[in-house]
């Protein structure tokens, strides 16, 4: 059987506490900002894609991906 290597986001300096929300919010549009500005198929972005899912919640997700799509996001993208 394959070993599985399981991996989250490496720590940030700018969000030193345990609450992780303000750090899964950064990731998301930092993944968002490097789409627009590199293409859609850019493979510097993915690192961005990883630390995002793995620190935020699916509901959080599909909500932003939601008001993307509406153009009611609250952060800069």
């Amino acid at each position: 059987m394959a070993e599985i290597e399981l991996k989250t986001a490496p720590a940030d300096f700018r969000f030193p506490t345990t609450n992780q929300t303000r750090h899964c919010f950064t990731r998301f549009i930092e993944y968002h900002k490097c789409l627009n500005a590199k293409g859609e198929d850019a493979a510097e972005c993915q690192k961005f894609a990883r630390y995002y899912r793995s620190l935020c919640p699916g509901e959080w997700i599909e909500k932003w991906n939601e008001q993307r799509e509406n153009g009611t996001f609250p952060g800069p993208l």
